[in-house]
């Protein structure tokens, strides 16, 4: 957010500035999704849901799971939130008891750790790196599982690596887990932006995770704040008193609207906005590779590349504002991420035109080879 704040600022003075730092897709939200918003408020649909969310999106979306992944739940496990961070606070606020331990994968996504923070345990860092993928395995929960941890986190595709964790390995986590009587959280918001291979949803193979995803990445809807959760069987009530006393229910007219990301129009829209984004993986890919950075691993889903710096710099967050300041190139240093190796990675993020990623990799090269 520092890096955005300053790169606006620079911006205001007439400097021009490619936006590679920011997690949230370029395009706006689909007509039909947005056409349903503006139809929910002109019909007065304006009053409270359930807690738990609206009956029909809770069905679109079990519906969906069948569709996709042949996972077959009932409505009634579906939970409406306001976004996936607001899916994260019910999980955290269910589960942890002060002190206790979460499990995750160091470098990940800052506001998980966060969450479990805000609960008042504490989140235990695992670290990862190209030779796992960036993803935790059965072997590391093993290694790190103590007496006070109660869950683990996996993120899939993960933010900021890109990197997707396959069946084999989530059902030995899985067992793993169950093994030590603990919980299994799962975030699949990026899910739909997977690129190369089909991938399942642990929702296929377990009934006992908890399992966040948004409309916020995949649908294009970031700014309406409607996320959602799958919860295992008897944590419902639980987690529908707490959606009750936290914040009652997400925003009506933002649900209706999300009911119609699930129609045919709005989604070949996403599909088509998914091919662009495998182009700009593919084109900055091996553009990045080519100026030194190192990429070990080819990220299969998201938008996002997590890239070692090590042959420029062993400070990435001054690196970082010195090509802000010198090229107008806005990334994001790699001490958002975590304490593994932060100095030494930045992320870049393809949310922005071929066009602009081309431009930026201009600028990038000057910078490096002062051209």
């Amino acid at each position: 957010m520092q890096i955005l704040a300053r790169a606006r600022e620079l911006e205001s003075q007439g400097r021009s500035i490619i936006h590679m730092e920011i997690g949230e897709p370029d395009f706006a939200t689909p007509t039909p999704i947005s056409a349903a918003g503006i139809a929910a408020l002109t019909q007065g649909r304006t009053h409270y849901t359930p807690a738990l969310g609206l009956p029909e999106l809770r069905r679109a979306i079990a519906d969906h799971y069948q569709r996709c992944y042949g996972a077959s739940i009932a409505a009634e496990r579906i939970v409406i939130t306001p976004g996936a961070s607001g899916a994260l606070q019910l999980v955290m606020a269910t589960l942890i008891d002060p002190g206790d331990e979460v499990l995750m994968a160091d470098p990940g996504y800052p506001c998980n750790r966060n969450f479990v923070r805000l609960a008042e345990g504490q989140a235990t860092l695992i670290p990862v790196d190209a030779s796992c993928d960036y993803q935790l395995t059965a072997e590391h929960i093993e290694r790190y599982w103590s007496s006070r941890s109660k869950a683990v986190m996996l993120a899939s595709p993960s933010n900021p690596t890109g990197t997707v964790i396959d069946e084999q390995n989530l059902q030995a986590i899985m067992r793993c887990v169950e093994r030590h009587g603990g919980h299994l959280i799962v975030d699949e918001i990026y899910h739909g932006l997977i690129y190369d291979d089909d991938t399942t949803s642990a929702a296929a193979l377990t009934e006992n995770a908890f399992i966040l995803n948004s409309f916020s990445k995949y649908y294009g809807m970031t700014g309406w704040r409607v996320g959602w959760l799958v919860v295992p069987e008897t944590y419902i009530p639980y987690i529908d008193k707490l959606a009750q006393n936290i914040f009652l229910a997400a925003s009506t007219p933002a649900q209706y609207a999300a009911l119609a990301a699930f129609s045919p129009d709005a989604q070949q829209i996403m599909a088509a906005r998914r091919v662009d984004f495998k182009q700009r993986r593919d084109y900055l890919l091996p553009e990045l590779r080519a100026l030194g950075f190192d990429i070990p691993v080819t990220p299969q889903g998201a938008f996002y590349l997590y890239a070692g710096c090590q042959r420029f710099t062993n400070d990435s967050d001054a690196f970082a504002r010195e090509i802000l300041e010198q090229v107008g190139v806005a990334i994001t240093p790699g001490r958002d991420f975590g304490e593994y190796q932060p100095a030494q990675h930045l992320r870049f993020a393809y949310t922005t035109s071929l066009k602009n990623l081309r431009e930026g990799v201009r600028r990038l090269r000057n910078f490096i080879f002062g051209l």
